[in-house]
């Protein structure tokens, strides 16, 4: 949706305007407090000055209108930068110290005061050293109508402030960073069993409850940091921790032991972002003192998600020819955020989720690190990098917080920024290990990837964008290596057969006129891959908007033609690319004893860059296109990679390892001394007289079955009386296809719970049916409705306010079960809309083929069974909390109920008998401490 126009705030008092879904409270300038129809609403704030909200964007899409606004949000960010919070009233009442409002009546008459509070609090700070400049920041901004800032002037005492960029000059104002020695490599000292209940006795306090199974967890979690005993042979230690034991304490414990004792650092990899931040403050309690914490423990991630101070002041400048046009007022925000935030984390860290939400998605992509634009030492703020800053830390830090993904993607680029490789890592929600596995040891050959590698070798070829191209990149290293020149021009010549953006303008319009697209090898190629899938599609895949995929095999002899003509050209493009590494790296040896720092970083920089950038996408892509051309393998062979077909707005071949678990065992465990693997779903129960079974399908699951040390295995039963705090129910009576009687069941469940209730869908389309079906009802109940793919907001922001509001309903696909980690009254009350099967779609139809030891039924019901667990796992998280699992499938399979506690009883009933035993589980009368 186009944004409103902007305004300054009228002198009278301005209305306040809180939304649901279907009404909306509106408290006039004369004091009055309405509660309208949404379309009464959009009538009277025709007459009106623009309102006070929270959020615009969700507050106007709930109205159905486009409308001037004075977000709180806003204001919040220039006064209380770096501080997020959810983006609703009571959050940014419980921030300023207010009540909470508990309905939308209360909140529309409270957020006057809000504003009034935040300016209140503005102004007490003004003489702290981030609001130096900041009055003729605020009027600045408010040269593209930033409606605050007027207020904002008059309350930092300079109401008649001028226009001042100081503030934006981030690049200027941000401390510099000191290299330090390299760290020497650690040694290899055991931890004791003992040594590590101690140390978590010590983390947990001396008041803590007692908790054996966490104490037996850390004990066991020590094998995993045991001396290695032969090259390749990591100890790898599978630890199954129930919700509730303690994991992250537990593996704590040992970890820091470890690297206290041998001078080296334990890498903790977990799946979300968020549950990085989780494992972040947990170590508060290992060293509370700020400064000493952050040389111990450093948060990792990729490059893109940190600020770029050059493509910052890229942006900054492009403002001055046309402020009122462009981002001067984001990017004032993010000056704001800048000089406060712990790490310039702009995905996950302390820069509000919502931000994006409000200014657009573009605008933090743009002043991130983008993917292969880095040119690291011969940058003029390469001293004030935040990411530079990051890296280095981490070389000296104890323990170290990464991703699955981050770690992955660095052990397909054989090392760290250094080249150095952890010797012990832990590697938290390891059920998650397959899925990244796949994700980084994929290719994808498609018109997007290679257009991106045309922009990265040739620059922007239009438009304006710092995308320069390679040859200004590497100009300074041409100057003092004139023989890199003719591989160079060699490389853009060759790099010109590469898509250029309009292909996809004519790939969208050619519909099945297909041949009169492709004027060069590479679009040749991407127009007859997209031949054969429409060729070979389903009808009703042809006329949907859903991406056709088809498999490869047997290909069409044009296609195998077209492939072969792509793979000549990409080796005519490697070729040179090759020879400019490879004099690069030459270079650093000839001159090893002569060559500066800074020549020798940049050197290292490029040849890094040319590596991931574009070598290896090259030599995939090629192996992909070999595979096009040659003989089609028998239809029942095992195969290695997995290549299939896939088109949509964009034509592309991709490929997957079978297995790609053997990937990460070679080039992440194997390497490796120790490595713990945890999670509180491991294994799959899918009978209790077989625990081995499900053994077998972690160790297949984690890659440690392609070790060749037998792994340790420790289970850790969770602390909880789950047939005292839980209900599982089947609905036998469940509506399948009628989408009025799917909302009924989830509007009167949800009622019965008295909201906080998550909803999990299989479909997208089901989901946004249901939402619009009950939002009106649980507005009505004062019960706030939230769902992914309806609401103005990102997935971390509706998790964010379900987390805060304790009431609150949230509607999600699947895919949104692991991120929901909420402890707490929050979350009581998880329904699936059916049984979540695994997507039908050729890679996991091969997969079920060739891993699923002769049964691809059992295959398919493991993955459900260990998501099945997963979504109850949400319910529990700690010894005060209750929760129900409904499923609305009728056809729920009896072999399934393994996946939940095996002392709960799976109730199968009718909804009618759900509904009421749901309201009745959760009736004050029947809650633990409360008389009858």
């Amino acid at each position: 949706m186009t944004p409103p126009p902007r305004s300054q705030p009228p002198d009278t008092p301005a209305p306040a305007l809180v939304t649901a879904h279907g009404t909306a409270a509106l408290l006039t300038p004369e004091g009055e407090l309405r509660t309208l129809t949404t379309e009464a609403a959009r009538a009277a704030l025709r007459d009106l000055p623009p309102p006070l909200v929270i959020h615009a964007p969700a507050t106007l899409k709930r109205l159905g209108a486009n409308l001037r606004t004075l977000d709180l949000l806003e204001l919040f960010a220039f006064v209380m930068p770096a501080h997020p919070i959810a983006p609703t009233p009571a959050a940014l009442a419980r921030a300023l110290d207010f009540e909470p409002p508990e309905t939308i009546e209360a909140a529309a008459a409270a957020l006057p005061d809000y504003a009034a509070a935040l300016l209140a609090r503005l102004a007490q700070g003004r003489m702290l050293s981030h609001n130096r400049h900041a009055a003729g920041l605020a009027t600045l901004m408010g040269q593209t109508g930033w409606p605050w800032a007027r207020a904002v002037a008059a309350a930092l005492g300079d109401p008649a402030a001028r226009p001042d960029r100081a503030a934006l000059r981030l690049w200027s104002i941000l401390p510099e960073w000191e290299d330090e020695a390299p760290r020497p490599p650690p040694s290899s000292f055991a931890v004791p069993p003992d040594a590590a209940r101690t140390r978590l006795a010590e983390l947990l306090g001396a008041h803590a409850e007692p908790r054996p199974a966490q104490s037996d967890y850390a004990s066991a979690a020590t094998a995993a940091f045991a001396p290695a005993v032969q090259e390749g042979e990591p100890h790898c230690v599978l630890a199954e921790a129930g919700t509730g034991t303690g994991k992250t304490l537990g593996y704590l414990a040992p970890a820091s032991l470890w690297a206290e004792r041998n001078q080296g650092a334990v890498w903790i990899s977990t799946y979300t972002r968020h549950l990085q931040r989780q494992i972040e403050q947990e170590l508060t309690r290992l060293e509370p003192d700020p400064a000493r914490r952050r040389n111990r423990v450093v948060l990792r991630k990729g490059r893109e998600n940190y600020l770029c101070l050059l493509n910052y002041e890229e942006a900054v400048n492009s403002t001055a020819a046309s402020p009122v046009a462009s981002n001067l007022t984001a990017l004032g925000l993010i000056a704001r955020w800048a000089v406060v935030s712990n790490d310039h984390d702009i995905a996950g860290g302390d820069l509000p989720g919502w931000f994006p939400e409000l200014f657009g998605n573009t605008l933090l992509p743009q002043i991130a690190d983008r993917r292969g634009e880095c040119i690291h030492g011969a940058c003029p703020h390469w001293k004030r990098c935040t990411i530079e800053h990051v890296i280095r830390r981490a070389r000296g830090a104890d323990l170290v917080i990464a991703n699955h993904a981050l770690v992955m993607a660095q052990a397909v680029w054989g090392g760290l920024d250094d080249n150095s490789v952890p010797t012990r890592y832990v590697f938290d929600e390891g059920h998650h290990l397959f899925d990244a596995a796949d994700s980084a040891f994929s290719a994808e050959l498609s018109g997007i990837e290679m257009a991106e590698l045309r922009r990265w070798l040739l620059g922007a070829e239009g438009g304006r964008s710092r995308a320069r191209g390679i040859a200004p990149r590497i100009a300074d290293l041409i100057d003092a290596d004139e023989t890199l020149l003719a591989p160079l021009d060699a490389a853009l010549i060759a790099a010109r057969i590469l898509p250029g953006s309009a292909f996809f303008a004519r790939l969208a319009a050619a519909g099945p006129e297909l041949d009169s697209i492709g004027t060069g090898p590479a679009e040749a190629f991407l127009a007859a891959l997209a031949t054969q899938a429409r060729a070979r599609a389903k009808p009703t895949e042809r006329e949907s908007a859903l991406d056709i995929e088809v498999d490869l095999h047997p290909v069409d002899p044009s296609l195998a033609e077209a492939a072969a003509a792509l793979e000549r050209g990409l080796a005519r493009l490697e070729t040179p690319l090759r020879s400019i590494r490879d004099r690069l790296l030459a270079r650093l040896d000839d001159e090893a004893a002569t060559i500066e720092e800074r020549d020798r970083q940049r050197i290292e920089a490029m040849a890094r860059s040319l590596r991931r950038r574009a070598l290896d996408n090259l030599a995939a892509w090629r192996r992909m296109l070999g595979a096009v051309s040659a003989a089609a393998p028998e239809p029942d062979s095992r195969p290695r990679h997995v290549l299939f077909i896939r088109l949509g707005r964009d034509a592309a071949l991709l490929s997957h390892l079978l297995d790609p678990t053997e990937a990460f065992a070679e080039t992440v465990a194997a390497p490796a001394h120790g490595l713990l693997i945890t999670s509180a779903t491991l294994r799959d129960n899918a009978t209790a007289n077989d625990p081995e079974s499900g053994w077998r399908g972690a160790e297949s699951r984690s890659g440690a079955i392609h070790l060749p040390r037998p792994s340790i295995r420790a289970g850790f039963a969770s602390p909880f009386d789950y047939p005292a705090q839980t209900r599982i129910f089947v609905v036998r009576d469940s509506p399948r296809d009628s989408m009025d009687g799917l909302a009924s069941a989830f509007r009167a469940l949800f009622l019965a719970a008295g909201g906080g209730a998550l909803g999990l869908f299989t479909a997208i389309s089901r989901l946004r049916a249901v939402q619009s079906r009950i939002a009106p009802a649980l507005a009505a109940a004062n019960i706030p409705l939230y769902a992914q793919h309806v609401d103005a907001m990102n997935n971390a922001t509706l998790v964010d306010i379900f987390r805060a509001e304790h009431n609150a309903c949230l509607l999600g696909t699947d895919a949104m079960r692991d991120g929901v980690d909420v402890p707490g009254n929050a979350l009581r009350l998880v329904v699936f809309e059916r049984t979540p099967w695994p997507r039908p779609d050729i890679l996991h139809r091969i997969r079920r083929t060739h891993l699923a030891d002769g049964d691809p039924k059992a295959y398919d019901d493991a993955i459900v069974r260990l998501r099945l667990r997963q979504g109850f796992g949400r319910l529990i998280r700690r010894a005060s909390d209750r929760g129900v699992f409904v499923l609305l499938d009728r056809a729920f399979p009896s072999r399934l109920e393994t996946a939940f506690p095996p002392d709960v009883i799976v109730q199968r009933i009718g909804l009618a008998d759900t509904v009421a035993a749901v309201e009745a589980f959760f009736a004050p009368a029947a809650l633990p401490g409360t008389n009858l």
